[in-house]
């Protein structure tokens, strides 16, 4: 029997025996992965450098490096700890030149104002955005393997009103200056595949457009999607000229939900007019175009049942588009989350953690997004938005890990690009207990989110077919990625997530 039909009629069981304190529940829960029911290609996941990495980026190195390690390092101590958690995709904010501008830029937060590349007379200069491009070339170093770069705002050289935020939810460049825009963003990744050695697989030239961007807190513009299809033309011409093999991303969607509803004439239903052949703002066929559509899960995370329905019908629109791919490319802890969690105040422990791994578990299953990013890697603020939090310091400082940056890790670490999610069940009635399960060759990794106050104990089983559990990692208050290994029962904490590698015969 060959290999392909022994893996599809494998069904890999799971007893998970629990008395009548665990998780609540008096009967054995059977939880069923099963290898020949398969789903979506994992691409990669990821975080953003805005905008912290550039003052980080230029702190003394013992400190930059050790932060370096936690994002990207796929290094283990002697006992097997690990020291990162490998992020697989790195994402470049490219400036719009508002931190050139100083107090003129109107962003009051020097933090989130940005340097841009160019100047209005054309003249580049590399060495701008040094601290970020240090953490792009130490990212290259340890190992990630893909690239991003995205825009907040035009330059502000070709804005309309000179500066990187709109006026009143106009979008803030002209139509005829898109040529040139175009022209800026194709010098820019040019430009750091020389400064940083870096080549870009990916850049998304805008930024949650259904936004009004008329505050000033930070660079940003608004498009509809017709002025979307417009640039990405432009920019497509653009990179062929000049022999450019980046993949356009589009089109960073402040809320899933733009994807799949409201009026393609306007800012929504953006699955079915950017790709469905016959749309008027059709851009599915660009040669620069990636077959691929992303938005953020700000805002429809909670409740959890409705963040199910959103997700399901997510899904539902991108499967009529044959071939098309779900990114969530962006994702912090906004708001009050309708009382669940709130946005504001720093958590480094696990219930900011456990939040964010149900969101990553709801994306992944039901929402079938191939890749998932967070915010923001490194924040200097008092908010539920980092994966390393520091003292907001220019010139160096303390900087704490948080709990996020291991949950993510109990998914980055080991679900890597090219991993294939398949089917994991664990019945029904089952409360606070989230389950998701990638295969790729002979490798499995099963990733387990125990929300409840009780541990589960996990007794294993192949039924008939031999499943051998190599280690766990655990991410708990008492620990980040803690290794183990797997017994004949293995024991899943309560308030923990934690990831059993195996491989199956």
């Amino acid at each position: 029997m060959t290999e392909k039909l022994i893996s599809r009629r494998l069904i890999f069981i799971i007893f998970c025996f629990s008395a009548a304190s665990s998780l609540g529940q008096s009967k054995v829960i059977t939880l069923n992965i099963d290898p020949s029911e398969q789903y979506q290609v994992i691409d990669n996941f990821g975080a953003s450098d805005a905008w912290a990495c550039q003052f980080v980026g230029q702190w003394p190195d013992v400190q930059r490096n050790k932060i370096a390690d936690l994002l990207f390092s796929n290094d283990t101590t002697g006992n097997g700890q690990p020291k990162g958690i490998a992020l697989s995709l790195w994402r470049f904010n490219i400036g719009a030149g508002t931190a050139e501008q100083e107090a003129k830029s109107e962003i009051p937060d020097e933090w989130h104002r940005a340097e841009c590349f160019a100047d209005s007379n054309g003249n580049y200069n590399w060495r701008k955005q040094a601290g970020q491009q240090w953490f792009l070339k130490a990212a290259k170093t340890r190992g990630v393997q893909q690239f991003l770069a995205f825009n907040n705002s035009p330059p502000v050289w070709l804005t309309r009103n000179g500066r990187g935020f709109a006026d009143t939810g106009r979008t803030n460049i002209a139509t005829d200056k898109y040529p040139a825009y175009a022209k800026f963003l194709s010098a820019v990744i040019s430009g750091l595949k020389k400064s940083a050695g870096v080549k870009f697989d990916y850049i998304s030239p805008v930024n949650e457009p259904q936004w009004k961007w008329s505050d000033n807190k930070q660079e940003g513009s608004p498009f509809n999607n017709q002025e979307i299809a417009v640039l990405a033309r432009e920019i497509d011409k653009e990179f062929i000229k000049n022999k450019i093999t980046t993949k356009l991303a589009v089109a960073e969607a402040g809320s899933i939900q733009y994807i799949y509803q409201g009026s393609s004439k306007n800012k929504g239903n953006q699955a079915e007019d950017f790709f469905a052949q016959g749309s008027e703002n059709y851009i599915g066929n660009l040669p620069s175009m990636a077959n691929l559509i992303s938005a953020h899960s700000y805002f429809t995370t909670s409740p959890y049942e409705r963040s199910v329905k959103d997700r399901e019908a997510l899904a539902g629109k991108i499967a009529t588009v044959p071939g098309l791919k779900f990114w969530q490319s962006e994702y912090c802890i906004l708001g009050d989350n309708d009382g669940e969690i709130k946005g504001n105040g720093r958590d480094l422990g696990m219930t900011a953690a456990l939040y964010m791994a149900r969101v990553i578990n709801t994306d992944l299953t039901v929402a079938n997004a191939t890749a998932w990013q967070w915010w923001t890697a490194i924040s200097p603020y008092d908010y539920k938005d980092g994966l390393v939090y520091i003292d907001k310091n220019k010139t160096g400082g303390a900087f704490y890990d948080s709990k996020m940056l291991w949950v993510l890790g109990n998914y980055s670490r080991f679900v890597h690009p090219g991993f294939k999610r398949v089917a994991a069940d664990i019945g029904t009635g089952i409360q606070n207990v989230y389950l998701s399960a990638y295969i790729k060759g002979k490798q499995l990794v099963c990733v387990v989110i125990n929300n409840s106050s009780k541990d589960a104990t996990f007794s294993c089983m192949a039924g008939g077919r031999e499943m051998v559990v190599r280690r766990t990692y655990t991410t708990s208050a008492s620990g980040n990625l803690k290794p183990g290994y797997a017994k004949s029962v293995v024991t899943i904490p309560a308030q923990s997530v934690v990831t059993l590698l195996g491989r199956i015969k």
